[in-house]
């Protein structure tokens, strides 16, 4: 018997949109297909094409558009890199749909330890969703120290059409450097269930990015719907 074995069918279709994004037949910013043709070119189900979009979408290949599409960014510059969910989140642009809060709080116990400062110092918070098929695919928080937020628009209630990382570097000129994650399962918090309209167990990541001197610029902790997120790597072996 054989020891070969195919690739989940979702691995497929993506393989096929990165070799035609490769190849050029596909170039940075043009619209993919539509699920739907994709769905009757592949010869697969929504689910598997929907599934597909939202990875190449999280690894840097595509962007996604609430009731736009999804258009072609290119080959990311590291896989490794652009796979994470900490910096997706980070480099991620807000629209007036994805920006759920935006407030200056008190920092609590595991924020403020995060954060590197004293509980219930003040800080901005922005909370957001994003959304992948009108679906919202993940909770985001993001928690910044205010000498950090001072002069930028990060306490505004306006989105972020560049996304956070591109308006510091912009206004304040911080570089991010290092993001350290971490990773755990757990039930969502009674305001995430009802953002994602479930209750079931979530991927929580939860993520700190510094810059060169290791001064902490910020924190985010994302809840992934563990029926729509799978974590994969690969890595080569010396």
């Amino acid at each position: 018997m054989s020891m070969d074995f195919a690739p989940p069918k979702y691995a497929q279709v993506m393989r096929a949109i990165q070799e035609r994004i490769e190849s050029g037949e596909y170039a940075p910013g043009d619209m993919l297909p539509s699920e739907t043709q994709l769905v009757r070119e592949l010869g697969v189900g929504r689910t598997t094409v929907v599934r597909a979009l939202q990875t190449l979408a999280m690894q840097g290949w595509i962007e996604r558009e609430h009731g736009r599409g999804s258009f072609v960014k290119g080959r990311p510059d590291s896989d490794a890199e652009t796979a994470r969910p900490g910096l997706t989140a980070a480099k991620q642009g807000e629209t007036a749909d994805s920006l759920i809060e935006v407030a200056r709080v008190a920092a609590s116990r595991h924020v403020a330890k995060l954060l590197g400062v004293a509980e219930r110092t003040p800080v901005i918070m922005r909370k957001r969703v994003a959304r992948h098929a009108d679906v919202v695919s993940a909770v985001e928080t993001v928690w910044i120290p205010l000498e950090i937020a001072v002069g930028t628009d990060l306490e505004k209630g306006e989105p972020l059409r560049g996304g956070i990382r591109r308006h510091l570097q912009a206004v304040k000129h911080v570089r991010f450097d290092r993001i350290t994650e971490r990773l755990s399962a757990r039930k969502p918090t009674k305001d995430e269930a009802e953002l994602l309209g479930s209750s079931n167990p979530v991927l929580a990541v939860t993520a700190t990015v510094h810059d060169p001197a290791g001064s902490v610029l910020l924190a985010m902790a994302l809840a992934l719907p563990g029926s729509l997120h799978e974590l994969e790597d690969v890595y080569k072996v010396r």
